[in-house]
């Protein structure tokens, strides 16, 4: 019965998800056991408009691993606000509730450059993550990944629960309001957290994993990703060669 409830539930989200790697969740256990990270990329970002202002870029395993990902303090790590911003293939969707819709994404003339047809990700397709804070209001707290390796359209991976999916670096968050940190396209919300997500209603808990991979061995560049894919698990899947090279680095 539990296994039928299962899949069941898989069948409704339309994504099988990827277990989580035995490293992966060693690495997960020990950020959020330590409590916050102490080699402190940026600071002063919020999880949500009315959490606490002490979210950062951490680059504790940036040496050892590679890596970049996102934590609070007292073990927090951070939520999954939804993006809906690019090209949206459905009239009517999923997205519409969203009041905060920009119809481009910060990386869109890369995908352009790639030559697929593509004007730009699809929230509905294309599973991405949105890194990186800028703006031009005073006092408005910046970070750009590339300054530690971290490049345009590179693969991330997102742990949910005891779910992982892989995603690129998609988009950027701008000064339209407080410097925010933790959001994903409405793709890979709902392959985490079911049919319920919408461009207006996230994942509140700040329990996701967000980890970045610096290096140009994690971009998929044009023809290493599914960029013209008509599906999330079509999409997603094709980052996965990628994807696993890059999890099995990590030492965890």
């Amino acid at each position: 019965m539990k296994a039928s409830l299962a899949i069941l539930s898989l069948l409704a989200t339309g994504a099988l998800s990827r277990e989580v790697p035995a490293n992966v969740k060693s690495l997960y256990k020990s950020i959020r056991s330590k409590g916050q990270c102490s080699k402190v990329l940026k600071t002063g970002f919020f999880s949500s408009e009315d959490d606490s202002k002490d979210f950062s870029y951490c680059g504790d395993h940036l040496e050892s691993d590679g890596i970049l990902y996102i934590q609070g303090k007292g073990g927090k790590l951070t939520n999954m606000d939804i993006d809906c911003d690019g090209i949206l293939s459905k009239k009517h969707g999923e997205c519409d509730s969203s009041g905060d819709i920009q119809y481009e994404t910060r990386f869109r003339k890369e995908v352009q450059g790639y030559k697929k047809g593509l004007k730009d990700l699809d929230a509905y397709v294309h599973s991405y993550v949105v890194l990186g804070n800028e703006g031009k209001k005073n006092n408005y707290i910046e970070f750009n990944p590339q300054s530690v390796g971290i490049e345009p359209l590179s693969v991330v991976a997102v742990v949910c629960g005891d779910k992982m999916f892989y995603g690129v670096w998609g988009d950027t968050n701008g000064d339209d309001g407080p410097p925010l940190v933790g959001e994903a396209s409405l793709t890979i919300g709902q392959a985490c957290y079911g049919k319920s997500i919408n461009g207006n209603n996230g994942h509140d808990e700040n329990d996701v994993l967000y980890i970045a991979f610096r290096g140009n061995q994690a971009v998929p560049g044009a023809n290493g990703a599914a960029w013209n894919a008509k599906t999330f698990t079509e999409f997603e899947n094709s980052l996965a060669k990628i994807g696993d090279k890059l999890v099995k680095g990590i030492k965890g």
